[in-house]
Parts: C-alpha cells; sequence; structure tokens
C-alpha cells in the first residue's frame, strides 16, 4: 500500500522513535492507539512505568522542531487519549504514568535527528 508523502515520513518517524526507545529498553505495548479522543503513537513500558509517547517530524524547523508544536491542546489530547487507553485496559490503572515526545527532524542535507524528551509533560 503506498502512503501519501506525509504519512509516509510520519511513518518512518514512528519508526525512527520506535527503534530508538527499544534500543533504551522501553518496551512496546501498543502503536498507534486510535479513540474518539484521539491518537496515542506509542504505548510502552520503561520498568514498571506506562509511557505514552508522542513523536513529531519536522522536515525543516522553519516553524520550531517538533517538540514546541506539542502544545497545552495537543497535550489536553494525549491526556484524554491515555485516559481513555487506560479505561479499555485495566492491567495499567496502577502503574506511574509518563507523557514522552520524540522529535524527528531532517536537515536540507537529509540528516535525520531524533531527541528524546523522557517526561515532556505531566498527567495532571
Amino acid at each position: 500500500m503506498n502512503l501519501a508523502p506525509h504519512l509516509a515520513s510520519g511513518r518512518h518517524a514512528e519508526d525512527l522513535a520506535l527503534a530508538t526507545l527499544t534500543a533504551k529498553g522501553l518496551r512496546l505495548m501498543v502503536r498507534n492507539y486510535r479513540c474518539p479522543q484521539g491518537e496515542l503513537d506509542l504505548v510502552m513500558l520503561d520498568g514498571e512505568t506506562l509511557v505514552m509517547v508522542e513523536v513529531r517530524f519536522r522536515r525543516e524547523r522553519g516553524f520550531g522542531g517538533g517538540a514546541e508544536s506539542v502544545n497545552a491542546r495537543k497535550q489536553q489530547k494525549l491526556r484524554h487519549a491515555a485516559q481513555h487507553f487506560l479505561q479499555q485496559d485495566a492491567r495499567y490503572r496502577r502503574q506511574p504514568l509518563r507523557f514522552d515526545v520524540v522529535a524527528v527532524s531532517e536537515s536540507a542535507d537529509g540528516k535525520t535527528q531524533t531527541d528524546w524528551i523522557k517526561d515532556a509533560f505531566r498527567a495532571d
């Protein structure tokens, strides 16, 4: 299946983020969890901590990096999606919860940089 270029870039950024985080010892639980409240790109475990990971891709930094695009409104959507996830899967309700952002950027010469922002914002 051929994806639109922006979707293919997003998928590639998620693949890079997943590889980065699994190399750091996190375990993937769910990828692309969708619900009426929104989408969680990656749901992972870091030891006993449940980690909701938002992956952001920027080809150019002229409009700011990917991390800066996770504004208060986006954070609230992610919190609501996380609440939905926890309502659907009781196994994780008692575990600590963390929200991370992985910002993937590509420079003009095609080099990719991945920045992991651990505990980027709070659940409350």
